[in-house]
This record gives C-alpha cells, structure tokens and sequence, in this order.
C-alpha cells in the first residue's frame, strides 16, 4: 500500500434481529427533547413506528415527528426540518429509515445551530460547521440497505430550483453515534428499492476499488464485498425474503462506505456525480441512476485502468484470461457487469429513467468532475458518456 492514512470510525453498530432491543439503553445516553425522522410512513405500516415509540416513551423522552423525507431529500425539506429543531429545541435525533433519512438527518443536526444557509456553506461550498458549533447528535434505525449513511458522516441533499444534487462529508461530530441493523426491518420495502440499494453497494465499491496501481489490501478486500454483493443480490431478487441474504447484503453495505476500504486509494466517484446530476432532472432512485451510467462510464476509462479492469474481470466474475489479451478480458469482465445489471433488473440506460437528448446540456452543467482514478475527464468526453447512455452499450 502507498501513501500514508488513518481510520477511526466511531459509529456502534447493533446487528441482528434482537438489535432494536438495545436502543433504550442508547436513549438512556441521550438528551430529553428527541426528534424523530422518518419517511413516508412505511414504519407506520410494517410496526416499527409503534415499537420505537414504545421504546422511546419508555426511556422518558419527548418526542418531536419530522415525517416525509423523500427518496431524494430536497433543500426545501432541510429548511422545514431546520425550523423543527429549533423551535422545539431538539438535543438528539433518531433517524428510522434508509439511507437518505439518514443523510437528512444528518444535516439537521449540523444545521440547526448553524447561522448561515446550510446549502451554501455546507453543500456547494463544501464547507463543515466551525468546531466551536453546536451539533445535534444523531442515532440510526436503518430500514434499507445500501448506502452506508449508517457508519459514515455523508449526506446528499438535491436543490430542485438549482437542478442540482449534492453531496457532503461532514466531519466526526456528524456520524451517528449508534445504528441499529436489523435486516428483518429491510424486507418490507418494495422490490424496485431492493435493486437500487443493491447497485448502490456495488457502485460504492468499483468507486473506490477503481484507482491506483499499487498492490492494495483494500482491493482485496473491496473485490470480497464485490462477489458478495454479485453473488447475494441476484438471491435477494429471487427471494426477498431470506433473512440470511437480506443480513449479507445489509452488513455489506455497511463496510462498502465506512471509510476503511478507502484505506490507500485515491477513489473515482464520477459515476456518482453523473448519477446525481441525472437524478436531479429525472428524481429516479439514486441506485438506478448509477446503473444507468456505470456501463458507458467505465467502457470510455476502461482502457486508461486496463490493469485493474482486467483484473476485476477475474478475481469478482471469474473471467478465464487464457489466450486472450488483457483487453479482451477486460471487456468480458464488463460484459458480465452488464449481465448482472439485467439479471438484477436495473435500467441499463437514463433513457429509461426518463432522460432525454435535450436534457443533456443541462444534465452535464450539473456534474461536478474531478481528478480521481485512472483518468479525467473533459465536457466534450462527459457529453459522449451521456449520449452513450441513452442507449444499451455495446462492448
């Protein structure tokens, strides 16, 4: 491994099915006024709201609901959730809910003392509140697996009037101090959610395992996660309801985006900021707006990482390199990639989400580029990755 790092990671994790049994003795920890966030009521369906009120009612606290964070939490939601905080004088917040609950609630607890606008300082900026600044503690009750807010300190948050969809890392103060992973609570949730969690998982990986030549223990690491998640979620599909699956895919996406398989790697997240560039004009799930571009992405970089491509090939779908050149095997390894994403049922294109050729301008004005893995790319070379998404890629 080159280069120097570190890694802390405080997040407690409670996993398994008895996991909710261990959140009054969290509560016990926290402050009075507790603020609940959730989404659009499925808790209310399935049970989980009236147990977690149970639990909390229990531990003596008062709560404040924060109901209707949306699959793509907008800003205009995060200035109501702002104004929630502050008038009840919230002191701890419990997210119940997946991953952008998660990142929702994550913002409210570092915005609701913040005395500036949270979306120019904190998302476009990129800035993180001062040391001296107040955060509302956060803790989790995840209901959907795949974007690892559960152990990390990101959130996104999309601007509607702006067209854009943002991310942030906010520092320690803003990861959550305890999640509950219990994959019972996962099974509930729609199968189109299932999928776009799923590739939210893969996508995490290849982002990171995707840079750097350097013979990496992470890549080691990260190329297990992968199988995994190839091997377990084609399972998942077929039988949403086994809890064995449903608990390696929850744990996987979990380590997927805690920071430790960053270790050592300089990480390409284009595919994400492509990604959230057409989910801000299209609101498709986040998951299947990576799936859509990740094809015709990786197929334009492909021959500047062709060592790792190649080896992603064999070592994650078991591609023979015997008497074939390392390009050959590369593309073999992305045409099982492609393979898997219509095993899984996940849209190839973003003409399948709804985007379209006059969209593209205006979709590619809100990708942010970066220097990162093998190769960077120019406005005229992010324009052919798009005009190359709207239609299946050929290989």
């Amino acid at each position: 491994m080159i280069g120097n790092f570190m890694y802390h990671n405080p997040t407690k994790l409670y996993f398994g099915p008895e996991s909710l049994a261990y959140l009054k003795d969290e509560l016990n920890n926290c402050g009075t006024t507790v603020m609940l966030i959730y989404g659009g009521g499925s808790i209310k369906r399935n049970g989980l709201y009236d147990e977690v009120m149970t639990i909390l009612r229990e531990a003596g606290k008062q709560v404040v609901e924060d109901a209707g964070v949306m699959s793509n939490p907008t800003s205009a939601k995060v200035y109501e959730g702002i104004e929630i905080a502050r008038q009840n004088q919230v002191d701890f917040i419990l997210a119940v809910g997946g991953g952008s609950v998660c990142d929702y609630a994550k913002v409210i607890g570092a915005a609701t003392h913040f005395e500036g606008d949270f979306w120019e300082y904190f998302f476009l900026q990129q800035q993180n509140p001062l040391p001296t600044q107040k955060i509302i503690p956060l803790g989790c009750v995840l209901t959907m697996a795949g974007t690892g807010s559960e152990m990390n300190a990101g959130s996104v948050i999309m601007n509607e009037d702006r067209h854009l969809k943002l991310g942030h890392t906010f520092d320690k103060r803003s990861l959550p101090q305890f999640s509950i992973l219990n994959p019972h609570f996962t099974m509930s949730l729609p199968i189109d959610q299932l999928r776009s969690g799923i590739y939210d998982i893969m996508s995490h990986l290849m982002e990171q395992y995707f840079s750097g030549e350097d013979n990496n223990t992470s890549d080691y690491l990260i190329e297990a996660l992968m199988k995994n998640v190839v091997d377990e979620g084609g399972k998942a599909v077929a039988n949403p309801n086994d809890y064995e699956v449903r608990s390696n895919i929850m744990w996987a996406a979990t380590w997927a985006l805690n920071g430790l398989v960053k270790c050592g790697k300089k990480q390409d997240w284009m595919v994400h900021m492509i990604g959230h560039s057409v989910g801000s004009h299209t609101h498709a799930a986040h998951g299947t707006t990576l799936s859509a571009v990740s094809l015709a992405y990786y197929k334009h970089i492909m021959p500047y990482g062709l060592h790792k491509f190649k080896r992603f090939a064999e070592n994650v779908w078991g591609v023979s390199p015997d008497g074939k050149t390392d390009e050959q095997v590369a593309t073999e390894g992305l045409k099982a990639m492609q393979a898997w994403i219509t095993e899984m049922g996940l849209p190839q294109t973003i003409s399948e989400l709804g985007a379209t050729a006059d969209m593209l301008d205006d979709i590619a004005k809100g990708v942010i580029i970066f220097d990162a893995g093998y190769h960077q790319l120019t406005n005229d070379e992010l324009m052919a990755i798009l005009k190359d998404s709207l239609t299946p890629v050929v290989f």
